[in-house]
């Protein structure tokens, strides 16, 4: 019974505190509600002051913008004003002008009008003149001017000669005076040995046994090397050498090339063949790039084309009378820039042209056409200059002298293929030459003998003094020129010298 009541009173306790427990947690929470609801208020309300601060600055700020934004418009629209008044002031200018310029128009149609009339009566009156004067004289115009002409030569023909004599003699003095001056400056500013150049295309051999390794079992190493290279391999009784034979330099070489290095290998085979010839092909590639590139930067040349420059160093390959072809277009650049800079001309083209002047001789074997049209196709396809081009064509007259640097590249070229020992040619066409160029001098009427001298430099023509006056051997030497320069081909000049002699020979016994 007392463990019930017990029991009883635990349990009723409990409830007790449970209820009590419940109660003041209500009584505190509350409280807390209330101290919320009063941050809650605060925080609106400092929201809401910070709101009417945020618009009075943005309406603020909007005010500004629009006072500012009225003020530009206003001073845009002051500036179209003002624009608008000066086109409206220039339209006024412009019409008063025209309106001159109409009546000025008109007042020259009207004296254009009356010249066009006195020309024309003055026109009327000189051929009504000239046919009175025909009638009067029973001879044409053409007629009497012939007439009138010969007759005028036949008196003073002594005095023209004497007067044409004196002027060219003035003129020429101080021409060739000045010409020495410069082309001696650069020729002595260019004192470098000059010599002719060959490219051997035979091949020594140590011993007669490797002629025997190179033709190979029944020619299986020959045949197999001329078609890698495309180049012809004589084997003969040569002791001591093998020649090369190819119309391409460039093949010469990388078959030379080639077989010294298969001489040296001493394993001649096909495979091995074809291994060495593609080496060679890469080292000649190397050299022609090298040779391009250190010719255009010993000359200043820097802005051509890579390609004209892998181009214009194939020229290293390729001689012309024994003179080697790109040694011969650095010395042209060296003497072209050497005159422009004496004559106020374009330095770099004249240097340009002058470098590329025989570009296309490195494909001339390859592609139809001469050596000029060759390189002007060569210069225009890889974006040359139009300059470069002008000063380069004209060097063997097939096109005409467009630039002064046109002329000094010929100057220049004719400096460096002329001065002795600079090219070597064979005694038949040396002996060719000289007789054509006698022959086209003994052609003449009234010649009586020509030699030539100084190895085709100067012809002397010996004419018949009673068939030919001093004027007709003045103009027979131009004749004789010209006909040399329509005819021939020479590098450098001729000189031609008529000589008119009389003699009278006496006995006294």
């Amino acid at each position: 019974m007392s463990i019930t009541i017990v029991i009883f009173l635990a349990s009723a306790a409990g409830l007790v505190g449970i209820a009590l427990g419940y109660y003041l947690r209500l009584i505190i929470s509350l409280g807390k509600r209330g101290s919320m609801e009063l941050e809650i208020k605060k925080m609106e309300m400092n929201a809401e002051e910070e709101a009417k601060k945020i618009v009075l600055s943005a309406e603020s700020k909007a005010a500004e913008t629009l006072r500012q934004m009225r003020q530009e418009a206003k001073e845009k629209e002051d500036k179209l004003k003002a624009a608008e008044e000066r086109l409206l002031k220039r339209e006024d200018s412009i019409d008063a002008r025209q309106k001159d310029l109409d009546a000025e128009v008109e007042s020259l149609k009207t004296k254009i009008s009356e010249i066009r009339e006195v020309k024309e009566r003055a026109d009327a009156l000189l051929t009504e003149r000239n046919a009175a004067l025909e009638r009067a004289a029973g001879l044409s115009e053409t007629e009497a001017k012939e007439a009138l002409v010969k007759d005028i030569e036949s008196k003073y023909s002594n005095d023209l000669l004497a007067r044409m004599q004196k002027l060219e003699t003035a003129n020429q003095d101080k021409i060739e005076s000045r010409a020495k001056d410069i082309l001696s400056t650069a020729i002595q500013r260019l004192g470098n040995a000059v010599t002719a150049d060959v490219f051997s295309t035979s091949v020594h051999i140590p011993s007669e046994e490797i002629k025997g390794k190179i033709i190979g079992k029944e020619g299986r190493n020959i045949k197999s090397f001329e078609r890698a290279t495309g180049v012809e391999v004589i084997v003969d009784d040569t002791p001591g050498a093998i020649t090369l034979s190819s119309f391409d330099p460039v093949r010469r070489q990388v078959a030379r090339m080639a077989l010294e290095a298969l001489i040296a290998d001493g394993r001649i085979q096909p495979a091995k063949i074809e291994k060495l010839v593609e080496k060679a092909k890469e080292d000649i590639n190397r050299i022609i790039k090298e040779k391009g590139e250190q010719a255009a930067f010993e000359c200043g040349v820097l802005n051509l084309d890579p390609r004209i420059i892998s181009i214009l160093g194939r020229l290293h390959f390729r001689t012309s009378y024994g003179q080697n072809v790109l040694q011969h277009s650095i010395e042209m650049s060296h003497i072209a820039g050497m005159i422009a800079e004496e004559l106020g001309a374009n330095v770099q083209i004249a240097k340009a042209g002058a470098l590329v002047h025989d570009i296309g001789k490195a494909l001339d074997h390859e592609v139809q056409g001469t050596h000029v049209e060759i390189g002007r196709r060569i210069l225009q396809k890889f974006g040359a200059d139009e300059a470069i081009v002008k000063a380069m064509q004209a060097h063997h007259e097939e096109y005409p002298y467009e630039t002064v640097e046109s002329v000094i590249v010929q100057t220049a070229d004719a400096i460096s293929g002329s001065r002795p020992g600079a090219r070597r040619d064979s005694v038949e066409n040396y002996l060719k030459r000289l007789q054509d160029l006698e022959g086209i001098a003994t052609a003449f009427k009234g010649v009586e003998k020509a030699y030539a001298l100084q190895a085709g430099r100067e012809i002397r023509v010996f004419v018949k003094p009673e068939e030919i006056t001093d004027l007709e051997a003045k103009n027979m030497g131009r004749g004789i020129a010209e006909k040399i320069e329509q005819d021939l081909k020479y590098p450098g000049e001729i000189k031609v010298t008529v000589i008119r002699e009389s003699r009278v020979v006496e006995f006294a016994r």
